[in-house]
């Protein structure tokens, strides 16, 4: 191994040892401060919050100036459930099986079969726990990694601030399965006041031989060339039949949000609401080309006046 590359090695391993002391030691930080330590060590360039123009620069902004305080309602896995269902209607909503505010409180004897489950605050992969046969379902270790995902808090790792407020509880969902393909195909619409500008499909989500593939996909479904967090799937994706009432529900869910991400399912034919997420990647997960970024960017309008809602004060 040449110098120059134990070099970039080391320097690596320096930018994640200080990234466990910034999630350790760096709670009592303005969240302004803390980000633009975090945004550094994650992206390698400078945070500007004064006229932020790329993508990533802007989530940051929208963290700290535009809180609205029923974008915690919206991010709360069981609470928004009635929020979409008022305006797009209950018939796209996938059905509540159960909620409780413990693992150990689960009933799981008046589940089915199949089922997923699903902590309310977000919490990472071990947040989501899918069961497709309950007679084999390692129980201990769902609980196990339910549990970790409840005392994972987002606002403070990455001062995302909606999440600050959400009760922590389990949701037991009905399992969805799409018999056109071997995986569950996640549209992830990016939604800018309203309207519709790209979207990704997350596919092999729920294959332990692959790994996870995003898409990139411009308004009328053309690949775009860019990646984001995961490789692109290996064969082309199809157009979904229904995309363009997709598009609609999107676009009606995210009226006068300067930026949120409405995730949708196709189910054989049928759509159903997945989740709303306002800071994509938290904004530090660089775009492939760079140029992405910025073009995102552009998307984002940002508000002209500072919101400070709920229990949250101008700094």
């Amino acid at each position: 191994m040449n110098t120059r590359v134990k070099n970039f090695f080391s320097k690596v391993k320096f930018r994640f040892f200080l990234l466990r002391l910034l999630y350790k030691f760096g709670l009592w930080l303005p969240d302004d401060i803390y980000l633009q330590i975090l945004f550094y060590l994650q992206m390698g360039k400078t945070l500007h919050l004064k006229k932020p123009k790329t993508f990533s620069e802007k989530i940051q902004w929208l963290k700290l100036y535009n809180r609205k305080p029923e974008y915690t309602t919206m991010v709360d896995k069981y609470a928004v459930k009635d929020y979409v269902a008022k305006i797009i209607g209950d018939q796209y909503i996938i059905p509540t099986l159960g909620v409780w505010d413990k693992p150990e409180e689960i009933d799981w004897d008046n589940l089915p079969d199949r089922f997923v489950l699903k902590t309310t605050n977000g919490g990472g992969s071990k947040g989501v726990v899918i069961c497709k046969n309950k007679a084999t379902f390692d129980k201990a270790t769902a609980i196990q990694n339910l549990n970790a995902a409840l005392r994972r808090d987002i606002y403070k790792r990455f001062r995302e601030w909606p999440y600050k407020n959400v009760p922590k509880r389990i949701i037991a969902e009905r399992y969805m399965e799409d018999s056109r393909f071997k995986d569950l195909r996640d549209y992830k619409f990016f939604c800018f006041n309203g309207e519709v500008k790209a979207l990704f499909v997350a596919t092999e989500r729920q294959s332990d031989e692959e790994e996870t593939r995003f898409d990139f996909f411009d308004a009328n479904f053309n690949h775009l060339n860019l990646r984001n967090g995961h490789p692109n799937a290996d064969n082309p994706l199809p157009k979904p039949e229904k995309f363009e009432k997709m598009k609609a529900m999107a676009s009606k869910l995210s009226q006068n949000i300067p930026h949120v991400r409405v995730d949708l399912y196709d189910v054989d034919g049928n759509i159903y609401f997945g989740e709303m997420t306002f800071f994509h990647w938290s904004g530090i997960k660089p775009f492939e080309p760079e140029e992405w970024d910025r073009n995102f960017g552009e998307w984002i309008k940002l508000p002209e006046s500072k919101v400070f809602g709920g229990n949250f004060t101008e700094r």
